[in-house]
């Protein structure tokens, strides 16, 4: 558990980045969802097995004009470059930037080469420093701003990036996703909205900030990845028993086993399998939330956006401590990959300081 010595070093967030179908910025993207705004129309040209257009949330500036590994790259890059404007003027003196990047695993209508698409564009949007792409789906963002804090945590004098970038509606992924009953429609109520985002996060630490001058804007706790076994799309039964391990994990993390959870933000996006393992996890951890129930899925805003997810979720937030419209102390992010990563981060916001 950390003192209150080391909650002075936490490692600090000091841009967010955010494109999504219901905002091309991030105070854009998070004032949408707190008001509930949907991002979701008519895809183009997929049609579905009732012969009815499929239901997608569509970034609306990139229309239909790029796919592949350039629509990701677009998506990344606005994203990218809004999480560096804090640091613009000093970009001089910061040196080069690593930055952590969370892309969606192998499937089809995935980019072939992604990775190395997103190391040359990310690279040369965001300066010098390499790109170290995680491939994992959901978890990915997570695991991105898992492993930034770690370099913040061994080098307190860099500034590192963490992100996420994922893109549903090329077509093979469509009719992938309605193959294996996965797409929200038609007799499916269970399926998920597919979308697309792209999200990012400047790291630093402490004294870093205070010698820039950058203000902070939220602070991790602490992070963690686990596994779970039974996955999803298997004739094995999840009894949530991964998302309980890397809650544990952070819950251990906490001053004091009587600090509670107060805000939760997921990826569940309507299928039963997720909500079936948060609420296993949940009936172990209860008394570890102020309100489990309570939670927040933006994926009923902008779609299921994947690997983006994670560090959208910071972006929201970021968003409720700077507009003063929630004040949690410690915030749960969570997010649940296919092929079993379990991810989890404790986020704290930073009170709005009034003039």
């Amino acid at each position: 558990m950390k003192n209150a010595a080391e909650r002075k070093s936490l490692i600090c967030i000091v841009g967010v980045g955010a494109v999504t179908a219901v905002g091309l910025t991030a105070p854009s993207a998070a004032a949408a969802v707190r008001a509930g705004i949907a991002g979701f129309g008519e895809h183009p040209f997929m049609i579905d097995r009732q012969g009815e257009p499929m239901i997608v949330a569509m970034v609306p500036n990139l229309g239909n004009g790029s796919s592949g590994g350039d629509r990701f790259g677009q998506l990344a890059a606005q994203a990218l470059r809004e999480a560096l404007l804090p640091v613009e003027r000093h970009r001089r003196d910061l040196g080069s930037i690593a930055m952590f990047v969370g892309l969606p695993p192998q499937r089809p209508g995935r980019p072939a080469e992604l990775e190395r698409q997103m190391v040359e564009t990310l690279g040369r949007v965001g300066g010098t420093g390499s790109v170290e792409c995680i491939s994992t789906g959901h978890s990915a963002g997570l695991m991105a701003l898992e492993a930034a804090a770690r370099k913040v945590t061994a080098n307190p004098s860099g500034f590192y990036l963490a992100g996420g970038v994922d893109s549903y509606l090329q077509p093979e992924t469509l009719e992938w996703l309605e193959g294996n009953d996965q797409l929200h429609g038609g007799p499916n109520a269970y399926g998920f909205l597919p979308g697309e985002a792209a999200g990012f996060c400047l790291l630093c630490s402490q004294q870093a900030a205070e010698r820039f001058h950058l203000r902070v804007i939220a602070r991790v706790w602490t992070a963690a990845t686990a596994r779970e076994k039974n996955l999803i799309k298997t004739d094995t039964v999840c009894l949530g028993k991964g998302l309980t391990e890397v809650f544990q994990k952070v819950f251990a993390e906490l001053s004091s086993p009587a600090e509670k959870i107060d805000h939760t933000i997921c990826d569940m996006n309507g299928e039963t399998y997720r909500a079936d393992e948060y609420g296993f996890a949940v009936s172990r951890l209860s008394t570890r939330f102020v309100n489990a129930s309570g939670f927040v899925a933006p994926a009923d805003c902008w779609g299921d956006v994947g690997a983006a997810s994670g560090p959208l979720f910071v972006n929201l937030v970021v968003a409720a401590g700077q507009r003063g419209y929630a004040n949690a102390r410690h915030n749960l992010l969570w997010t649940s990959s296919e092929s079993g990563e379990r991810s989890a981060v404790i986020l704290q916001q930073e009170k709005v300081v009034k003039n």
